[in-house]
C-alpha cells in the first residue's frame, strides 16, 4: 500500500512537470520563432530553412526551462497535497518523513538522467543540425528582400540598389557593387535586371549596362547588352562557422585530452588551447548543471516540514520559494565562475553534491527537533 501511495504522488509530480515544461517551452519557442524570421527577412534564407531551424531549436529551450519546471512542479504538488490534507495519509500509514525524503531523492536521479541526456547529447546534436541548415542553404529568398531605392547589403561583399520594380519583377537602373578582395572591387550598372530560376540556382540577368573593375589601382570598363550575375556564388552575413555549443560532448572531452597531451594538428573543430576555458564552461553546462536537479527537488521537500495549521506556514512558503528561485538563478549563472583554475572548477563541480548533503543534514536536524 505504501508503494502505491508513493508511486501515485511521484506520477503526479512527473505529469505536472511535463505539463509545465511543455507549456512554458512552447510559449518561449513561439516568441523566439518570431525573432528567427530574421533568417528570412534579413538574411535571404527560405522558409524551409527557417522552419527546420526553429524545429531543431526546441530542445535547447527544453533544457533551459528544465530546472525551473522541476522546482515549480514538485513544490506545487507537495503544497497541493498539504492543502488537501493528503500528506497526512502518508504519516498515518506510518511512513516516516525521512523515508519520504529518501524516496524523492532517489526519484530525482531519473530526472537528473533525463537532463544529462538532454544537455550532453540531444541539445548539441540538434543545435548542430539547426545550424547545418543555415550553413548549407543558398539565398533562395534573396529576390524578395530587395526593395526599391534601398541599399541592400545582407550578402557578404555585395551591395545592390535599384530605382524601381515593375509588376513582372523587372528592376530598373540596377547598381551592384562587389568587393572582390582588399582594394579590388567591381561596379555594375544595368538599365534592367530580372531574376531567373535555372535548375536549382537563381540568376540575376542584367541588360544594357556597364561593368567597371578596380583592380590593383587600375580602372577598366566594358559594356554589355546582357550578362548573368550568379547570386549563389555569395553567402549571407549569417555566421556559418560551427560554434562550440554545436560540438558533441565526446568531441569536447577528446579535445581536452588532446590539449593536455600537447597534440598538434587537431582535427576537432573549435579545439584550440586558446579556447580551453570555453570548453570547460560548455562541459560544465552539460555534465554538472543537471546534477542540481536533485538539489532543487530537496528544496521543494522543505514544504513537508511544516503543517498548514502552523501559524508560520505562510511565511515558510515565501522563504522556500525565494530559496528555490535564488538557487535557480545561481545555477544558471554558476558557469560564469568557470575558468582555467582547476581547483575552482573542481569546487564548482562538486557543489551540487555538497548542497544535497547539506540539505539532507538539515532535514535530519529539523526532524530530530520535531520528535523532541
Amino acid at each position: 500500500m505504501k508503494k502505491i501511495i508513493f508511486l501515485e504522488l511521484a506520477n503526479n509530480c512527473a505529469k505536472f512537470f511535463l505539463i509545465t515544461l511543455l507549456t512554458i517551452s512552447v510559449i518561449i519557442w513561439v516568441l523566439q520563432s518570431v525573432n528567427y524570421l530574421d533568417y528570412v527577412v534579413e538574411d535571404g534564407h527560405g522558409f524551409l530553412v527557417y522552419f527546420n531551424y526553429t524545429i531543431f531549436s526546441f530542445p535547447k529551450i527544453f533544457s533551459r526551462i528544465f530546472p525551473f519546471a522541476i522546482f515549480l512542479a514538485f513544490s506545487y504538488i507537495f503544497l497541493k497535497y498539504e492543502d488537501k490534507n493528503e500528506l497526512v495519509i502518508f504519516w498515518n500509514f506510518g511512513i516516516q518523513k525521512i523515508n519520504f525524503i529518501k524516496f524523492f531523492i532517489k526519484y530525482s536521479l531519473f530526472f537528473v538522467f533525463l537532463s544529462l541526456l538532454l544537455n550532453s547529447i540531444i541539445v548539441p546534436y540538434t543545435q548542430d543540425k539547426a545550424r547545418s541548415f543555415i550553413r548549407s542553404s543558398d539565398l533562395d529568398f534573396f529576390g524578395s528582400i530587395l526593395k526599391p531605392k534601398k541599399f541592400i547589403d545582407i550578402v557578404e561583399n555585395l551591395t545592390i540598389y535599384f530605382d524601381e520594380e515593375s509588376k513582372n519583377g523587372t528592376m530598373k537602373n540596377v547598381l551592384i557593387k562587389e568587393n572582390i578582395k582588399k582594394n579590388n572591387s567591381r561596379m555594375i550598372f544595368a538599365k534592367l535586371g530580372v531574376f531567373e530560376k535555372r535548375g536549382n540556382k537563381k540568376v540575376l540577368v542584367l541588360y544594357d549596362g556597364t561593368t567597371t573593375n578596380f583592380l590593383n589601382g587600375k580602372l577598366s570598363e566594358f559594356q554589355f547588352s546582357k550578362t548573368d550575375f550568379n547570386i549563389t556564388n555569395f553567402s549571407s552575413r549569417t555566421v556559418k562557422q560551427k560554434k562550440i555549443q554545436e560540438n558533441s560532448t565526446k568531441e569536447l572531452i577528446e579535445c581536452l585530452f588532446a590539449i593536455k597531451e600537447l597534440k598538434k594538428n587537431l582535427t576537432i573543430t573549435n579545439c584550440t588551447p586558446q579556447g580551453l576555458e570555453n570548453i570547460y564552461i560548455e562541459l560544465y553546462k552539460r555534465l554538472i548543471k543537471p546534477l542540481y536537479i536533485t538539489f532543487l527537488i530537496t528544496i521543494s521537500l522543505l514544504f513537508i516540514l511544516k503543517s498548514k495549521t502552523d501559524p508560520l506556514f505562510r511565511s515558510e512558503k515565501i522563504k522556500i520559494y525565494s530559496l528555490g528561485f535564488m538557487s535557480i538563478l545561481f545555477i544558471e549563472s554558476s558557469s560564469k565562475f568557470i575558468n582555467l583554475n582547476l581547483i575552482q572548477n573542481f569546487i564548482l563541480s562538486i557543489m551540487p553534491i555538497i548542497l544535497v548533503f547539506f540539505t539532507y543534514w538539515y532535514f535530519l536536524k529539523r526532524l530530530k527537533i520535531q520528535k523532541k
